[in-house]
């Protein structure tokens, strides 16, 4: 199924207010549902929030009342929605476990967009932020094992492979070595925006979920882990929402928003293994139809624009969550000592690099080192999940 969702009506917004029956949806299973449902759902999770924060930002510098109501009433719906995906999660899982998934997310998903990415310095972005997420997968999975004595194929199954990328110590960069360049807003392809929307959506999520439940641990040593990844993960958000064109509108924004919405239904609603999930990506979408439909309108009225001139003719092939385990081999293999010099790529530690490591770290080992060696001396060897062979590189191989 594919369609020009700029053609189509959705359900109208005043039918779209839910009651409490049906915002009390069924959580998942999380012994039998598939890793990769787990995930779509985390994804819309940071799509809907980044949508309403982007909503209330909009209403904070609009100075026209029709337009912050119409603001206001949609992003009501926003929350209710944002409410059903959030709440698919099971309450049976432990914060670590959901932890886990939100891993799995960063690293498949980014992958992908990596692969599908037509714009070379876009892509270069991707390829470089997936290789420590990778990394945090393993810090955390060691970390799971250490205090809860559990497994990470638990989790993410055999989908995704559990082993170092590029060492979380080494990703700490001076604040003005994580900005990058702009896409153009004229010239980048319109799968070029809904990606970099899409990363930056699901980095910030993670960001902030990060932010919310480190201090939620009595053990020193997660505490300490979720201090320092969520500090990486500021760095990942940065990293993504600097590629976005500053010179975009509040209405082309606006209407990004809502059709990149759309587009992460529509591919969720084409991938979905789980029905009844299928069923929430379905009427969802058929609401986001009509978010869209009142942004384009707002747009056309407020900007003299038609929301035609910067969006595709039709949704392009949809997102998926599939293995990537081949891809990120082969960038471990080539990448995992790249960091970053102004808004570009280095393979050397540059000397602003080296002195902010020297800060940062000041002669202490860091959390994501002792994560590993404190499960290492616990259960005889740190986890990995390595399903395709040894690690790629000899100096990142077990001990």
């Amino acid at each position: 199924m594919t369609f020009n969702p700029l053609e189509e009506r959705g359900i109208p917004l005043d039918r779209q207010v839910r009651n409490w029956r049906e915002l009390d949806v069924m959580p998942i299973d999380p012994d039998h549902a598939d890793p990769y449902t787990r995930c779509r759902i985390i994804t819309m999770n940071g799509i809907e929030v980044e949508a309403i924060l982007f909503s209330h930002h909009f209403a904070r510098h609009c100075t026209i009342p029709e337009v912050r109501q119409q603001l206001a009433e949609t992003r009501y719906i926003e929350a209710q929605q944002q409410k059903v995906v959030n709440w698919l999660l099971p309450g049976l899982a432990s914060v670590l476990e959901t932890t886990i998934a939100y891993e799995q997310v960063a690293v498949d998903l980014t992958a992908w967009v990596a692969r599908m990415e037509p714009d070379p310095y876009l892509k270069q972005a991707y390829q470089f932020g997936v290789l420590e997420d990778f990394d945090h997968l393993y810090r955390y999975a060691n970390l799971f094992e250490l205090i809860e004595h559990r497994r990470a194929e638990k989790v993410v199954d055999q989908l995704t492979e559990v082993m170092p990328g590029r060492p979380t110590m080494l990703q700490h960069r001076h604040p003005i070595d994580n900005l990058r360049e702009p896409y153009d807003k004229n010239t980048t392809a319109p799968l070029s925006k809904l990606h970099a929307l899409t990363i930056m959506s699901t980095e910030q999520q993670t960001m902030n979920f990060y932010m919310n439940v480190g201090p939620e641990y009595m053990e020193p040593i997660a505490r300490q882990l979720y201090q320092e990844i969520g500090l990486i993960e500021e760095e990942h958000v940065t990293h993504y929402e600097s590629l976005v064109d500053p010179g975009e509108t509040w209405w082309e924004q606006l209407v990004n928003h809502e059709y990149n919405e759309c587009y992460m239904y529509y591919s969720f609603l084409e991938t979905e293994s789980d029905r009844r999930v299928r069923s929430i990506w379905e009427l969802h979408l058929n609401m986001e139809l009509e978010h869209l439909r009142i942004a384009a309108e707002l747009m056309r009225r407020h900007d003299g624009r038609d929301p035609k001139e910067i969006l595709p003719p039709r949704f392009p092939a949809p997102v998926r969550f599939e293995p990537n385990k081949e891809y990120l081999r082969e960038l471990i293999a080539t990448q995992v000592d790249y960091t970053t010099l102004g808004t570009g790529y280095v393979q050397e530690a540059h000397e602003r690099f080296q002195r902010w490591q020297e800060q940062i770290h000041d002669d202490e080992r860091a959390p994501s080192e002792r994560v590993i060696d404190e499960n290492r001396a616990k259960a005889g060897e740190e986890y990995r999940l390595e399903t395709e062979g040894v690690h790629p590189l000899p100096s990142l191989r077990r001990h």
